[in-house]
């Protein structure tokens, strides 16, 4: 595991001069919600720490992971988000359904990314087992739903400083 021995979520303090214009939306699925919960309270958190208004930020639920994609388009068209961020957690079972799950969410997230020109950020945990995930949603390992509110405004950001140099 990549995460071993360290938090994850930390980072190098962030710059982003007007983020409280941006409109994020977060699509989270409430399967695992003990984790997805998680992530879901530390990625609103962190954006409004980085000054986006709470009332631009949108939060809808879907059953499972494999809704997360189609929800994540509806909620961007409906809302006019700026970014979205698809935060979900398939555990390893007995048989191999999170690797169809997770390889058709992700595939289905990148498009969504290309196919808008807006970042749709992948907060999917995959982990082996419940305590994999739990490091990763708080625990020692820290919060993906951090990261992933951290990657949607550096890429926004990222977007405006392009967008400048036209």
């Amino acid at each position: 595991m990549a995460s071993k021995q360290k938090n994850l979520s930390k980072h190098k303090a962030l710059e982003i001069p007007s983020a409280s214009k941006f409109r994020i939306g977060m699509v989270v699925s409430e399967y695992n919600e003990d984790i997805t919960f998680s992530l879901m309270s530390a990625a609103a958190e962190t954006l409004k720490n980085y000054g986006v208004k709470e009332k631009n930020i949108f939060i809808e639920f879907v059953p499972g992971a494999y809704e997360l994609p189609l929800a994540a388009k509806w909620l961007y068209q409906s809302r006019k988000a700026d970014a979205i961020i698809c935060l979900g957690c398939v555990i390893k079972g007995d048989t191999d359904h999170d690797v169809y799950i997770n390889h058709a969410v992700s595939d289905a997230i990148m498009k969504l990314n290309t196919e808008t020109n807006a970042p749709f950020v992948f907060g999917l945990l995959t982990p082996n087992n419940l305590q994999q995930a739990k490091d990763r949603a708080g625990g020692k390992h820290g919060n993906k739903g951090v990261e992933c509110a951290v990657a949607a405004l550096k890429m926004l950001a990222l977007k405006e400083n392009l967008a400048k140099k036209k």
